[in-house]
């Protein structure tokens, strides 16, 4: 079920405080987007349902709901401008996130829309996830890894499936065509990261502007110590 608010439809209730803190975020990627590299969408309801509906439309997973639940805590892979990380911030306060981007600029934004929002439930952090999966801070230590857009399927794959706990939940938002052309692939790595692939969920964002998959999958064990291999290797060298 979705709500009508001001303009865009949500797949979730939102608070008047969580609308504004979406405002606030709107205006301040459009206003960062003349400096930096953000988006290539900044009309106002495309922004809104492209990017926050879209980051948001997870809540129709079980495995997510659950995870609410718990108040899990979740990392974003190549967050960018913060998609999906920092709209799912504001929308369940009762979860921690760590949003993770390899260019400094774009972790400056994301820190400054943090500091903005007041949203105390998320650290941005520096770096590319190849290095990061290996950190003994951060490895093993999620309960949930979100990559949006990033790269195909398995090799998204191989960059979360380190951070996660046994039992921890991977979901990779891709667009329509991943059933067809990417799913075989994220299928036929799983077994190497000891992964379960689940069934994807497609979807329509409103007022016909596409359709949209999530690829969900179970971490069943401790990724092996090979894994995530150096920078460039798993893009030239996919599983």
């Amino acid at each position: 079920m979705v709500h009508e608010t001001e303009g865009p439809l949500w797949p979730i209730e939102l608070s008047e405080l969580q609308l504004s803190q979406f405002a606030r975020y709107y205006a301040m990627l459009v206003d960062w987007n003349e400096r930096i590299n953000l988006t290539g969408i900044v009309d106002r309801d495309e922004v809104y349902i492209k990017h926050f509906y879209d980051s948001l439309a997870v809540s129709n997973l079980p495995l997510w709901q659950e995870m609410v639940r718990r108040g899990a805590r979740a990392i974003d892979i190549g967050s960018g401008a913060g998609f999906p990380g920092i709209p799912l911030a504001i929308a369940y306060p009762n979860m921690s996130f760590v949003l993770c981007d390899a260019l400094q600029k774009r972790i400056h934004f994301l820190q400054a829309v943090c500091s903005d929002l007041g949203l105390n439930n998320v650290a941005c952090i520096h770096g590319r996830s190849e290095d990061m999966g290996r950190d003994s801070a951060l490895r093993g230590a999620f309960d949930v890894a979100l990559a949006r857009a990033v790269a195909r399927a398995n090799v998204l794959m191989e960059y979360m499936a380190p951070f996660l706990k046994s039992g921890g939940v991977g979901i990779c938002y891709k667009g329509p065509s991943f059933v067809h052309e990417e799913f075989d692939d994220a299928k036929r790595a799983a077994p190497t990261l000891h992964c379960r692939l689940l069934e994807p969920l497609t979807y329509e964002l409103p007022h016909g502007l596409g359709s949209r998959a999530l690829a969900p999958f179970i971490q069943m064990q401790p990724v092996p110590k090979a894994y995530p291999r150096r920078a460039g290797i798993p893009t030239k060298q996919p599983l």
